[in-house]
């Protein structure tokens, strides 16, 4: 026998059991999108590869590292997604969505980097992402966290999330801070960690990223961004914070937040959760008001974030926060005994359907004794069982079998059938 082909390592499958954990969040996500007037925009999931080296920049650890790219039969370097702004981007020039106007949007759908896979963390991952276009002031950033903190108090996540913030500045302040971290790197060379020193010729912002513990004193005086902002970037951080308390948001800044990608400036922000040990970061996102003009567009201000489906699940199940009406269920499981009861039950539980919408009713298919159709309807989960066999087509009546109760069977007529499952199904 052949070897069983098995799923890609990092890319896994979403079982039957799983989904519908993800729909409840789904829901709570395409619900809160409609009422702060976000439209759902869908981009695919390949893209060319020069759009993410111009968007996230070709010395990150994204590009250089993570990318699933490869060269397609005209010989085009084609990227995987990595990440959805620069993809969102692209769409909303190439459609002409920011051509003197405003645009609230979002999406969702898998993403890959090829990264070492942990829990909560896969080479194909799902995120949500929001984008809003065109406004220059701290009250979009300041939707931005409100949204989201609105998302984190429906799903009861409140009160295990922390808000950290900072700001880079413009690109020119940016540039100098640049050379004052450079300065004290070099100066602490002799404790700099490999990574360390590759990052400091190409992007040494993201050193301060490092979890290094050798290198934990050294990045603690190393000099802060917020010492070195433009006075415009100063004063817009000044007015999102005034808001932010204006509107009962907590939050910490947090001066070694800069971000993975090249394309943030100003605003930067993560919602973290100690929950999760060291995966601590569950959404996070800023401005990159130089994005659009990279990628070929007008000037034009941007702000979003995204956040990670699986990450989040997992910390709403390791915190027992998924509500049991998201859970899959089956109200009644209909068995039949007979090939005259297995066609008459078809029907049934298509009236059935139609009587009560909002009943979950499973039809057992394939024949079989009557222990084994009660056995599977209990397996099912399903709360009662109807009963249906030669005798009862001959009575024009329906056996309930309840099997989360201790209580008698009951024997119903055909045309009350759906009367009595509609006052049953009240009474849980």
């Amino acid at each position: 026998m052949s070897n069983k082909i098995q799923a890609i390592r990092g890319m896994n499958d979403l079982l039957p059991e799983q989904s519908p954990v993800w729909q409840y969040f789904e829901r709570q996500i395409q619900h809160l999108m409609q009422r702060y007037g976000y439209s759902e925009i869908r981009m695919p999931i390949i893209e060319q590869t020069a759009l993410f080296k111009r968007s996230i920049g070709e010395v990150t650890d994204i590009v250089e590292k993570e990318m699933y790219t490869f060269e397609d039969r005209n010989g085009d370097s084609l990227t995987l997604r990595p990440e959805g702004t620069a993809s969102c981007v692209r769409a909303a020039l190439e459609n002409g969505l920011l051509y003197n106007q405003t645009q609230r949007l979002w999406y969702q759908g898998p993403m890959f980097r090829h990264e070492r896979p942990q829990k909560g963390r896969y080479r194909q991952f799902h995120q949500v992402g929001v984008e809003a276009y065109g406004m220059y002031g701290p009250d979009i950033d300041v939707e931005m966290i409100l949204l989201s903190a609105r998302l984190w108090e429906a799903l009861g996540l409140m009160p295990h999330v922390q808000l950290e913030l900072n700001s880079l500045g413009s690109n020119e302040a940016r540039a100098a801070y640049r050379d004052a971290l450079v300065a004290h790197f070099e100066a602490h060379s002799d404790v700099l960690d490999e990574d360390s020193r590759r990052r400091l010729s190409t992007n040494p912002l993201r050193i301060l990223d490092s979890k290094n513990p050798d290198m934990a004193s050294m990045l603690a005086d190393a000099p802060r961004l917020m010492d070195h902002l433009d006075e415009e970037s100063r004063v817009h951080f000044a007015e999102l914070t005034a808001m932010l308390e204006a509107a009962g948001i907590d939050y910490v800044i947090n001066p070694r937040l800069v971000r993975g990608l090249d394309y943030y400036s100003r605003t930067v922000f993560e919602w973290t959760t100690q929950a999760l040990g060291s995966q601590g970061t569950v959404c996070a996102g800023g401005r990159y008001d130089g994005l659009v003009e990279q990628l070929g567009g007008k000037p034009t201000p941007g702000v979003g974030f995204a956040m990670g489906v699986e990450r989040l699940i997992l910390l709403l199940e390791t915190l027992d926060l998924v509500p049991e009406a998201a859970r899959p269920r089956t109200d009644v499981y209909l068995t039949a005994m007979g090939d005259a009861a297995s066609r008459e039950a078809m029907l049934l539980g298509e009236r059935l359907r139609d009587t009560l919408p909002g009943m979950h009713l499973q039809l057992h298919c394939g024949g079989g004794s009557f222990k084994s159709q009660i056995k599977k309807a209990d397996k099912s989960g399903a709360r009662m069982a109807l009963l249906l066999g030669e005798d009862e087509l001959a009575s024009g009546q329906v056996g309930i079998k309840f099997l989360r109760e201790d209580r008698d069977q009951e024997s119903v007529a055909l045309d009350a059938l759906a009367a009595r499952l509609k006052t049953l199904l009240a009474e849980a």
